[in-house]
């Protein structure tokens, strides 16, 4: 038996009373090692309930990562997947728009990616950066050729309407979809981008512009704490996830994507008896 993880004490709550200064970004959990060995068992856990998900193509599953630099998105991912089967499991990571992508609405891009029935889409970031990143440097709608009709004093509210109801309209066709918020705190950030200079390994993960944004960080919070308030639904849930801990961030999403897959009505198809019977004689024949 898995222990069930504290979902309800991350879960961001639907009436807009989260607040960010009252989310741990380190969890009480003492043992690393206990979380380590707990997320292999987990691990496997979404292995098997993955292979029926993909078979059984009723349902698609939408997983959304967002955090500062360095808060642990890239390892989170790749630790929870381990053992995944690829032909029903794709990451999309979102960088800066092309030329291309900013001529289109700002949900354009990545409905390109979103997962069919029996897939699993990852995206490590998303189009929530057009209400956070874009929220604090609103140099950058310059780039995006609004319409000169376009409401510029209730552009953000509007966005998070449009957010909302792309998700819901995605809920409504199949596709369950779970957000994570990593919450790294700054002390913590500033030692994995350190990091990222002391180990040659990960040098190419430093860019000059992470640590320019680092002053920007009250505002990061400020635009984080109104959209996760916006935009976590019951069909579109965030979980506020503390990342200082690696063991246990990784740890505590992969349970809730363990949980969700369980309270899935998930089952191999069947196929017909006389189909099987069918087969069976012909390749008796062969």
């Amino acid at each position: 038996m898995f222990k069930q993880f504290p979902q309800n004490k991350q879960l961001v709550p639907f009436d807009s009373s989260f607040r960010i200064s009252e989310a741990p970004a380190l969890s009480n959990h003492p043992d690393d090692d206990e979380c380590k060995q707990q997320l292999t068992a987990v691990t496997e856990e979404i292995s098997r309930l993955q292979r029926i998900f993909h078979a059984d193509k009723h349902y698609a599953l939408l997983l959304i990562f967002q955090a500062l630099d360095a808060g642990g998105k890239d390892s989170t991912i790749r630790k929870v997947f381990l053992d995944i089967d690829p032909a029903g499991f794709r990451v999309v990571s979102f960088k800066a728009p092309t030329t291309r992508e900013r001529g289109h609405d700002f949900l354009w891009r990545t409905s390109q990616h979103l997962p069919k029935r029996g897939k699993i889409a990852i995206f490590n970031r998303s189009y929530y950066e057009e209400v956070l990143t874009v929220k604090v440097h609103p140099e950058f709608l310059s780039g995006q050729n609004l319409p000169e009709t376009t409401d510029t004093k209730n552009l953000w509210q509007h966005r998070y309407e449009s957010i909302r109801a792309h998700e819901l309209h995605l809920a409504r066709n199949g596709t369950v979809i779970l957000k994570f918020w990593l919450n790294v705190s700054e002390q913590e950030q500033c030692k994995r981008l350190l990091a990222r200079l002391d180990k040659p390994h990960k040098n190419w993960k430093f860019d000059i512009n992470d640590i320019t944004e680092r002053q920007f960080r009250p505002e990061h919070q400020r635009t984080y704490e109104t959209c996760l308030n916006e935009t976590s639904r019951p069909w579109a849930p965030w979980y506020a996830i503390p990342a200082d801990n690696k063991p246990y961030m990784r740890l505590a999403v992969a349970g809730i994507i363990r949980d969700t897959l369980a309270k899935l009505p998930l089952r191999y198809p069947n196929i017909d008896s006389a189909v099987l019977n069918k087969l069976r004689a012909e390749l008796k024949d062969h």
